[in-house]
Parts: structure tokens; C-alpha cells; sequence
């Protein structure tokens, strides 16, 4: 993954954090590659988006967007910030949960705490929806699905880096599709119900 960037970009620090991001050793289960970035929102971007895939099934997918504005941003609370979506299947009976919407926002504030990575600013929605065919789509097997829309400030600018950042999206893409969290090289078992996450 090579990301070109405009010759000022060193001198902000962002090609750093650009090249943490193309080092990044994801787990075997995560395939990214690299999206065109939002050109408006600052004047410096990287997008990537990801799909969880486990036994040649795709749990899940997600996408990371890396903003900076050498300038400041007084919503962001500082110069860079992370937006991000995740979502999955999961069983029909979550989303009649009335807890779902804040365990779903816990993955990915846990996820944050456990990589260390530092952060303020934090904010987002968790949506889940379920879906039921008719006519001459009545064949089709309900579905339900979960997915947290997310952006949050890395605190980047006192020598830290994203690595963490970049960990625990990871970490809430594979927590979203219902991976479980394990130690590199390790392969997980297929999941017991093809795409659908379950709280247990």
C-alpha cells in the first residue's frame, strides 16, 4: 500500500503517520487496501477500507479515514483526527437489545484504552437495524446488522504515533464481526453461525 502525498506533508509529520500506517502488520483475517480520501474536510488525508474475512467468509468491513489540519480544528480538539465505520451481521435477537447501542460504542472506547492509545474528542453512533423479505423475496433469510460510526482525536502531536490507533480499529473491526482477539499467528475456529455476531 503506497500513498502519495504533496511535498509539504514531511514537513507537517503526517508522511510519519502515513508510514506507520503502509508498515502496519494486520491480523491475516483483516484485508486492506487503500481508498481515495475525503479532499475537503483538511488539507491532509489517507483513507483505507478493511473487510473481516474468516474461512473465506467476510464477517464483516470497515473504513478508516486519517485527517490532518496543520491549522487546528476546535470540534477536533486539536490538528488530526480518525473517522471510522464498522459493521456486521449479528443474530436478529441483538438488535431487539436495548443495551446493543452502548455495548456497541464500549468496543470501541475498550479498544482504544486497551492498545493505549491516547485520544480525546470522542463521538459517534451505533445503528442497528434488522431487515425481513416479501414477495418475491420471501425466500430470503431474515437479517439484522450493527454498525458504529466513530471518529475520535489521536493525541499524535507529542512524539506519539498511530500504531495504537491503527490496533485498536483492528480491534473493533474483528470485535464488530465477532472475532476473537488473539495472539499473532494464531488462526481462529470458523464461526459456529455463518455472518451473524453474537453477544456470547
Amino acid at each position: 500500500m503506497s500513498v502519495q502525498l504533496p511535498p509539504d506533508a514531511d514537513a507537517n509529520g503526517f508522511a510519519d503517520l502515513v508510514r506507520e500506517l503502509e508498515q502496519f502488520r494486520w491480523r491475516s483475517e483483516v484485508e486492506v487496501e487503500r481508498i481515495p480520501s475525503p479532499q475537503r474536510i483538511a488539507p491532509f488525508s489517507v483513507a483505507v477500507s478493511a473487510d473481516v474475512v474468516s474461512h473465506d467468509e467476510e464477517l464483516g468491513n470497515g473504513r478508516l479515514v486519517l485527517l490532518h489540519d496543520p491549522a487546528g480544528n476546535d470540534a477536533w480538539e486539536g490538528t488530526h483526527r480518525c473517522v471510522t465505520f464498522a459493521r456486521a451481521e449479528v443474530d436478529l435477537e441483538m438488535v431487539s437489545d436495548p443495551l446493543l447501542a452502548e455495548v456497541g460504542w464500549s468496543w470501541l472506547t475498550d479498544a482504544l484504552e486497551r492498545q493505549g492509545a491516547q485520544y480525546c474528542a470522542a463521538s459517534g453512533t451505533v445503528t442497528a437495524v434488522s431487515s425481513r423479505s416479501f414477495g418475491g423475496m420471501q425466500d430470503e433469510p431474515d437479517r439484522a446488522e450493527v454498525e458504529i460510526r466513530a471518529s475520535w482525536t489521536p493525541l499524535v502531536d507529542d512524539g506519539h504515533g498511530i500504531t495504537q490507533h491503527l490496533a485498536a480499529w483492528q480491534h473493533l473491526l474483528c470485535t464488530t464481526a465477532g472475532l476473537p482477539d488473539l495472539p499473532p499467528g494464531i488462526v481462529p475456529l470458523a464461526p459456529r453461525a455463518a455472518g451473524a455476531r453474537r453477544f456470547d
